[in-house]
């Protein structure tokens, strides 16, 4: 029997069970992910996060998705991350950097009244819209307002955004005829997107706010998604429909998204929270 602390954290309803392997990591972590994911049989939750040591910043962040995939990086589970190592007193900066899959990150943390972290800006760097770099398997540059058949009778236009991870972000008027796990589901496994991607819904609330749901490769429909918020402003300003701050209202709560003009990073401004600790009990055979 293998006995694997852990803490649930949350950041907008995204939830991962992170594990400090600053000392020691468990193995075959895809495997791993899938057992503790398991709302039914596991811990619950959209994957898990592993907290590392890191030889080009101050801790390194490895994320498996709940069916076992690595992902490149993920804006609420940055925001945990820094959250953790502050309230654990594994750091006293308040400026932290965290090397992931997409490259250092920059996290500027915010205490509460309780001295505990509240709240992180992450300058999740530069987005991309190189259909080479995303990637999106079509002939030009970019996929900016482009058509994808969903089926035979929906066809839907979508923009392609890279956070480090792939993003493609589709505007609708309204939420009441969208099917968010029908489309997100086939969308995610279109052919045109070699490694996957991940699914936007965004509805445009006005020149500085957005109201989005989405659909998370490798997870499903998750309350909120950090890299999503910002691929959605990307997308949302280079149509022509908002400006380059916005708040975006998810399931989870909001987040405030700047794609700031002075250095083309994008900013994210959200909260992270503790759920609980425990010990998970893994039977050696699943290793």
């Amino acid at each position: 029997m293998e006995h694997i602390k852990f803490t649930k954290m949350q950041g907008l309803g995204n939830d991962y069970i992170y594990i400090d392997c600053l000392d020691k990591c468990p193995d075959n972590l895809a495997s791993l992910s899938r057992e503790m994911s398991d709302r039914h049989t596991g811990v619950g939750g959209d994957g898990i996060i592993l907290i590392l040591p890191s030889s080009e910043a101050d801790f390194k962040m490895r994320i498996f998705n709940a069916d076992g995939s690595e992902a490149r990086m993920c804006g609420n589970g940055a925001r945990c991350v820094a959250k953790y190592v502050y309230d654990n007193n594994l750091t006293n900066n308040l400026h932290v950097t965290l090397e992931t899959l997409s490259g250092v990150k920059h996290l500027y943390l915010k205490p509460g009244h309780d001295g505990l972290i509240e709240s992180v800006t992450v300058d999740m760097g530069l987005p991309s819209l190189l259909t080479k770099e995303i990637p999106v398997d079509y002939p030009s540059d970019t996929f900016v307002s482009k058509p994808i058949t969903v089926s035979s009778n929906q066809v839907l236009v979508f923009t392609a955004v890279s956070m480090g991870n792939p993003h493609a972000i589709t505007f609708v008027d309204s939420f009441d005829n969208i099917n968010i796990e029908d489309i997100g589901a086939k969308v995610e496994l279109n052919q045109m997107f070699p490694d996957r991607v991940n699914v936007e819904f965004a509805q445009i609330l006005s020149s500085h706010e957005i109201k989005m749901r989405v659909w998370e490769r490798g997870s499903g429909v998750t309350m909120a998604c950090g890299t999503g918020a910002c691929a959605t402003t990307i997308a949302a300003v280079i149509n022509g429909l908002t400006d380059r701050t916005v708040n975006i209202h998810l399931d989870g709560g909001n987040l405030n998204i700047e794609w700031r003009a002075s250095d083309n990073h994008v900013y994210m401004t959200g909260p992270a929270v503790t759920v609980f600790t425990g010990i998970y009990k893994r039977q050696i055979s699943g290793k």
